[in-house]
């Protein structure tokens, strides 16, 4: 695999990716030659309409998916072709957190078997430090996410949709991942509690020193969470820059109208 000299504190590199797939008996283009570059440390927001391409875009990141023509690079070593294998140092890296736990968790698990269940896959396993001790490691995510020392031993469906959201970040704490990739973390949540998910993300990401990448057609939900921003559109990046800029001046018609189609959530703890 091809390597690429990373400038300092590059993480990701991305060089026109582009991803097609049948739909039916039509060809869908999902993603349209997109570059994107993500420092260690960033915090990318990533928003766009529905079928803008930017969940097709953090799956191509993670490994999920390839791409039909296009390049990634992670820590300076091209994945894009990489056989599963030979994956591990992303699986252990690169962990995300998904739309609705009640799909992302096993309902028939235990919770602290979800969550400890990355630290039984064999990629994972071979980047970790000997000995790792689960126990120990599910006893510091519960801590970290504000969920009971129990709740371990119970099931899923006993928690709320705000706790359930928690059990699923843990689980992606649980392997001590460098990048934290969120697709649209809230918006399965009742918006009582959206506040409270997005300020622990917060909190978690500076305590643990994470990279985060934020997926979302919410630009306010990124406004909280990110301090760089893209907006996709069909496709393509159609704008980027400080999240702040972007919000305050955005320079598309397109960016004004996902802001203006925003309504406003409260942030404050609670």
């Amino acid at each position: 695999m091809a390597e690429h000299t990373a400038t300092p504190g590059e993480l990701y590199r991305a060089e026109a990716l582009t991803r097609r797939y049948r739909d039916g008996g039509r060809e869908v283009l999902a993603l349209d030659s997109v570059d994107l570059h993500l420092d260690r440390g960033q915090r990318l927001g990533i928003v766009g309409e529905s079928g803008s391409g930017k969940s097709t875009l953090v799956r191509l990141l993670a490994g999920l998916d390839r791409p039909t023509s296009g390049r990634v690079w992670f820590e300076g070593t091209e994945i894009t072709r990489l056989p599963e294998r030979d994956l591990g140092v992303l699986r252990a890296s690169v962990q995300m957190v998904f739309q609705d736990p009640r799909s992302s968790l096993n309902p028939r698990m235990r919770v602290g078997d979800i969550i400890t269940e990355p630290l039984r896959s064999r990629l994972v396993r071979r980047q970790l430090p000997a000995g790792t001790d689960h126990q120990h490691r599910l006893a510091e995510v519960l801590e970290a996410v504000d969920l009971p020392e129990d709740a371990g031993r119970r099931y899923p469906h006993e928690f709320s949709g705000g706790q359930r959201q928690r059990i699923a970040i843990a689980r992606a704490l649980a392997p001590k991942p460098e990048v934290l990739i969120a697709d649209e973390p809230v918006s399965a949540l009742d918006v009582s509690v959206r506040a409270q998910v997005l300020n622990l993300l917060t909190d978690l990401v500076a305590s643990q020193g994470l990279t985060l990448v934020v997926v979302s057609h919410d630009l306010m939900v990124v406004r909280h969470l990110c301090d760089r921003l893209v907006v996709m559109r069909q496709g393509r990046i159609v704008e980027e820059g400080a999240t702040e800029t972007v919000y305050e001046t955005p320079a598309t018609a397109y960016t004004r109208a996902l802001l203006d189609a925003v309504p406003r959530i409260r942030t404050s703890r609670g």
